[in-house]
């Protein structure tokens, strides 16, 4: 399906904030931003997801949308993705991880290496954009213990990632 928005600007010149969608950012001066650019109805679960690998000591970046549509109705292509506090948020990091809903196979369709995708526009130039399957994020999103090793797992990589030293 095919955006409806080609931008953050057109969408939030036909939608109001807090009602239809919403932007949630804590800027913790971490050099990695945890991201969750298709929350709410878009990519159910993906926020709650990202919201759980940043735990209380990461950066991270929501965007949500809180009215029920199809998945184009408030879904921007993150290579178009251009929300200015995205944008600044993740322009100060090293790098990201992009939290999204799709399938559960290798994806060469949506590899996320677009110079413009918002996971890349890091200070580093790259980020990692994790596409997680519907049935991995209700199971997440339902399992307190499962979310919990799942984000202690991806949180142990992020750490251990030479890209993600500060000095």
């Amino acid at each position: 399906m095919a955006d409806r928005y080609p931008d953050f600007a057109t969408l939030a010149a036909a939608h109001e904030a807090e009602k239809d969608y919403q932007i949630t950012v804590k800027d913790r001066g971490t050099p990695v931003v945890i991201l969750a650019p298709h929350g709410g109805t878009i990519e159910p679960e993906t926020a709650q997801i990202a919201q759980a690998v940043a735990a209380d000591d990461l950066s991270f970046y929501l965007f949500e949308a809180l009215r029920p549509g199809a998945h184009g109705d408030f879904h921007i292509t993150s290579h178009r993705f251009d929300e200015p506090n995205a944008l600044a948020l993740v322009a100060r990091s090293v790098t990201s991880v992009a939290v999204h809903g799709f399938a559960a196979e290798l994806n060469t369709a949506l590899p996320g290496v677009h110079p413009t995708n918002i996971c890349n526009r890091t200070l580093s130039g790259a980020g990692v954009q994790l596409e997680l399957s519907r049935s991995l994020r209700h199971a997440l999103s339902e399992d307190t213990a499962m979310m919990d090793r799942f984000s202690a797992a991806l949180r142990k990589a992020i750490t251990k990632a030479d890209t993600f030293d500060r000095a």
